[in-house]
Parts: C-alpha cells; sequence; structure tokens
C-alpha cells in the first residue's frame, strides 16, 4: 500500500472510530450538549444571566456533533468566502428562529423525533455532495433552501430540549438571546477550526478520491443517528 493510500486509510478509520465514541458515549438526554449539570443550572436559575447563558450555548455548538456533522457537509466543497458566509447564514437564521420561538410559543414536538430528522439532514448532505439527487432525480434540490429548513429543524430541536428544563419567565427572552448567540458564537470557533483543517485536506492530490469515502461516512454517521434517536423514541416513547 502507498504511502497515500495508507493516510487515506487511517483517516477515514480515525472518523469512524471519533464518530462511533461519540455517538456510544453521549446518551440521548445530552445529545445537544446540554449536560446534568448545565440542566441543573437552566432549571434552577431565575433572573438575566448573560454570561452564564453565553458559555452554555458556545458549549452546546462545540459539543453539537450532530450540528457540527451537518456543517461539514455544508461546507465540504465551497471554497468561495462568500459562499460559505451565505450557506452558514441560511443554517444560522433557520437555527435562530426555532430555538427563539419553538420555547417563547411553547411548540411541543417529540425531541427524539426531531433528533432523528436532524440526523438525516446528515444524510441528506453526505447523499447530495456524492451527487445522489442529480442521479437520482435527474437534477439537484436547491441547497440554499435544504440548509435553511434543516436550520429550522436544528434550532428546534434545541427547543425542545429546553421546553423540558422549565426554564423560568423571569429574564427568559434576555436568557434565551444571550443562549443563541452563545450558540452562534460555538459556531464560528468550531466552523473556523473546520476551514483550516479542509484548507490543508484540499491542498493534498487525494482530497478527490478521499471526498468520496468522507462523504460515504458523513451518510453512514447520519443513518447512526437516524437509528440512535428512533430507537430512544421507541424505547423511552418522548422526550
Amino acid at each position: 500500500m502507498s504511502r497515500t493510500g495508507g493516510r487515506c486509510v487511517l483517516q477515514i478509520a480515525t472518523l469512524v472510530a471519533v464518530l462511533a465514541c461519540t455517538i456510544a458515549l453521549v446518551p440521548p438526554a445530552s445529545a445537544h450538549g446540554v449536560a446534568d449539570d448545565d440542566q441543573t443550572f437552566l432549571a434552577e436559575n431565575a433572573g438575566v444571566q448573560v454570561g452564564a447563558f453565553l458559555y452554555l450555548g458556545a458549549k452546546h455548538m462545540v459539543t453539537g456533533y450532530d450540528h457540527l456533522l451537518f456543517l461539514v457537509g455544508v461546507i465540504f466543497f465551497l471554497r468561495r468566502a462568500k459562499d460559505i458566509a451565505l450557506y452558514v447564514s441560511m443554517f444560522t437564521l433557520g437555527h435562530s428562529i426555532t430555538l427563539l420561538v419553538g420555547v417563547l410559543a411553547d411548540i411541543e414536538a417529540n425531541a427524539y423525533l426531531i433528533d432523528a430528522i436532524i440526523g438525516f439532514s446528515v444524510v441528506y448532505k453526505g447523499f447530495d455532495n456524492l451527487g445522489g439527487f442529480r442521479r437520482l432525480l435527474g437534477h439537484q434540490p436547491d441547497t440554499r433552501a435544504a440548509t435553511l429548513v434543516f436550520g429550522l429543524f436544528h434550532g428546534f430541536g434545541l427547543a425542545t430540549k429546553l421546553q423540558a428544563l422549565a426554564l423560568s419567565d423571569d429574564g427568559l427572552v434576555a436568557n434565551l438571546v444571550s443562549f443563541n448567540l452563545g450558540v452562534e458564537i460555538g459556531q464560528a470557533l468550531a466552523l473556523g477550526l473546520i476551514l483550516v483543517a479542509m484548507m490543508w485536506w484540499r491542498r493534498s492530490d487525494a482530497f478527490a478520491r478521499q471526498a468520496v469515502a468522507t462523504n460515504a461516512l458523513l451518510m453512514g454517521g447520519g443513518f447512526l443517528l437516524v437509528g440512535y434517536q428512533l430507537a430512544g423514541y421507541f424505547v423511552g416513547g418522548s422526550a
């Protein structure tokens, strides 16, 4: 096996191992990065706590593997800064709308089913990157609209988690806005690191070949997330 081929196998094996360990070690209750101690803080908090909610929002995004996998798929073949900014903005818009409206309007939905749709968004993007829709349908769906729509589900997924915590009405709007801003700060930090890695990777002669395997793995990871959440739904009933 050539040195390049060996690196490719190592990278793919590492991606599989990281994905498998992440999904295995993170329980359904923490699927959106809201750990037990953070849940206790959010449930018991009263009054405006801008700094704390900024931190929790950023922590959520940095540890939100489902969001990050989707974003990796979204930016995978984007090279121009304005295209990256456009697609990330579409995702951010959708994410912000349903996070805020979902909690403030108390719109309820089963968290497992919403999270299953979020997992499907990862499958969708990997399939799209592989040119699956062009082969299957003869054309590619509007990727910007898809990013916005799936962003709505990603935001609603977190809203279902926050609703379950019965947040205090005292300072709720300010705290939610702070939390959402923290989410976007965490997204910017994580995305910056991802883009640096992607820029380095794209310089490799093997990128085109590895891109196919990586997007196939992205689809596999999405299917794992869907199955994980559906199993939680059928075993646990509601979340």
